[in-house]
């Protein structure tokens, strides 16, 4: 996982705008400490920043082709690149190890097709897009990836960006309608008269990029094509693949365990992040399984992390801490435990929202011991950690979910809550820990795993009045797992580390925000206005780094139970005119409910 900055469509003095991506780059290095590439032209500026997981020595960036006429540059993992390696062999020649070069050869064969496409008649192509070419493309790609492409022979770029949005990535112009992309919105903070969150699962290529002639529209001319497209994100009509509950666990369990597997892939140390809720416990004890076998399996057999290490944050007799022992015990991990204090997390709150560019009262929270966390992670000289997030989206593991009226409501809300997730999730647990340059993957979000658990029938994950949550996962790995843990209730990771954390804040923040200063709320900040006093301290601090409307747009607000969306509220009469995004608010349900 790395960080990248684009200029596209450059105009004027090429040297200087080398120089105004050199500076943004540096803006991002944090997400890449290991090394800096360039690659510029009269067209096209491509910075990169490296955090070299796969391939450490060749595998520099941006990456360009053979024949010298693609360049690349890639923010991600591509876990099945072996196996388009060998697809290619003898087609394409690859001139590093790096698991992201395979983009070049899927490119590569579709420029072949498309300039055939091109000679033939009308009649006979019209059933073979371009587009469809390069959805096809896409789909190929099993990772967590954002990347830009450019190629010097047709003068065309292709920026992407992978199906969940796990990681980051921006886009913007000038008023000279030069486009600019960007793996954190500090980079384009100051470059662009606007810019926004590039959507997950789409691409844009140079011919759909429309007229950026530098009005205020020019944003709303980009032509976004998705390229990520799933049977099950529609209720009605779907066939689901199974609605036999055992079934439906083994599928689970078959499912998520190759998902690990296959996110293992490393040239570096590796860890886990262990909470000691499910799904962090589920996750470490598939990689602990996994990295044994690796090790009594390898050739050479000199791994240069012998043993799995794990990792747990909290204040000290935190919920959280007490259960991620337990687990590390029971599958055999070398843990460390990392204990902070109110006061240091208060202390890193203007820094973390520098990282993680946000806003949001529940990111803001989770992201602080995150943040701590990974900072000793980096120490130790791990640089990729496997983490549990999504799990909660894809099952229905947050507290409002038992309140779902039926099985569609229940799985409309899935498919909400996994479509906002570049917002939430996947955007604390990439930049907390890219704050220190350690690359977070979610195998609950692996593109495969997906298409198993969100095709199962969603009334077999509902949780109604005093069911467990997410009981199709704790019945595929109670035998992996502490029983304690495997039916411990749902826990959200900023409630978990310490509830006296939240209720800290809580405090600290009406106290620093007046009843004036909110009542004036709109006023100060009329785009996403505060909903709360927490929220106004936080977007206080947020507009001192990025002042701009394009960055306060960036981030998606609404009123929220237990993480809900909006539209969940009307779930339950107790949620109207609520808006608390603790675990705890769910009253019956949260065995600590305030």
């Amino acid at each position: 996982m790395c960080g990248f900055v684009g200029i596209l469509k450059t105009k004027g003095d090429a040297q200087q705008k080398r120089e105004q991506a050199l500076k943004m780059s540096v803006k991002i290095r944090h997400r890449g400490p290991d090394w800096s590439g360039v690659y510029s032209s009269d067209k096209v500026v491509l910075a990169h920043e490296r955090l070299a997981i796969v391939d450490p020595f060749s595998g520099g960036q941006p990456l360009i082709s053979a024949d010298g006429k693609v360049v690349l540059a890639v923010n991600g993992e591509i876990y099945n690149h072996q196996d388009i390696r060998r697809r290619y062999a003898g087609q394409y020649e690859f001139r590093t190890g790096s698991d992201c070069e395979v983009i070049l050869a899927l490119y590569n064969e579709v420029k072949g097709k498309v300039k055939e496409l091109k000679e033939k008649p009308v009649t006979e192509h019209s059933f073979a897009s371009h587009s469809s070419l390069l959805a096809s493309m896409m789909e190929q790609l099993s990772g967590i990836f954002s990347f830009v492409l450019y190629d010097t022979e047709t003068d065309d770029f292709l920026v992407a960006r992978d199906p969940i949005g796990v990681i980051p990535l921006y886009i913007g112009h000038d008023k000279d309608g030069t486009v600019y992309v960007a793996s954190e919105m500090k980079a384009l903070e100051g470059q662009c008269d606007e810019y926004e969150p590039f959507p997950p699962g789409h691409y844009l290529t140079s011919d759909m990029e429309g007229e950026a002639n530098g009005s205020s529209s020019a944003m709303s001319s980009l032509n976004f094509k998705r390229w990520y497209e799933r049977d099950w994100m529609q209720y009605d009509g779907m066939k689901w693949a199974t609605s036999n509950h055992d079934e439906a666990v083994q599928m689970v369990k078959d499912g998520l365990m190759a998902a690990v597997k296959r996110q293992l892939m490393s040239d570096v140390p590796y860890g886990v992040l262990l909470s000691g809720g499910l799904d962090s416990s589920v996750v470490s004890a598939i990689a602990k399984l996994y990295a044994a076998k690796r090790i009594e399996t390898d050739d050479k057999n000199d791994a240069w992390w012998p043993r799995l290490h794990s990792f747990a944050v909290g204040l000290k007799g935190a919920p959280d801490l007490a259960k991620a022992r337990e687990v590390a015990e029971h599958i055999g991990t070398v843990h460390h435990e990392v204990n902070y204090t109110i006061q240091e997390g208060l202390d890193a709150i203007r820094d973390v929202i520098y990282y993680i560019e946000t806003y949001d009262v529940t990111t803001v929270r989770a992201s602080t011991p995150m943040y701590l966390l990974a900072r000793v992670i980096r120490s130790m000289g791990i640089k990729m950690v496997l983490s549990g997030e999504g799990a909660d989206e894809i099952f229905g593991g947050y507290l409002y979910f038992h309140k779902a009226p039926d099985a569609k409501a229940f799985h409309e809300e899935t498919v909400r809550k996994l479509g906002k997730l570049h917002f939430y999730d996947c955007l604390r647990a990439n930049k907390s820990l890219m704050a220190w340059g350690i690359e977070g993957r979610v195998p609950f979000l692996d593109k495969e795993f997906l298409d198993v658990a969100m095709r199962i029938d969603p009334a077999l994950k509902m949780c109604p009045g005093k069911a467990i949550e997410k009981g199709v996962v704790r019945e595929g790995f109670a035998d992996m797992l502490p029983e304690s843990v495997a039916w411990r209730q749902k826990e959200q990771f900023s409630d978990g580390v310490g509830y006296s954390w939240i209720d800290t804040l809580k405090a600290i923040t009406a106290a620093a925000v007046s009843d004036e200063q909110m009542a004036h709320a709109a006023e100060r900040f009329p785009v996403n206005p505060p909903l709360n006093k927490e929220e106004y301290y936080y977007r206080s601090i947020f507009e001192e780094h990025f002042p701009s409307d394009s960055a306060a747009r960036s981030v998606n607000q609404e009123a929220s139970v237990a993480c809900s969306t909006a539209i969940a509220l009307e779930w339950d009469a107790a949620f109207k005119n609520m808006n608390d995004p603790s675990g705890r608010a769910v009253k019956g349900v949260h065995e600590q409910a305030y």
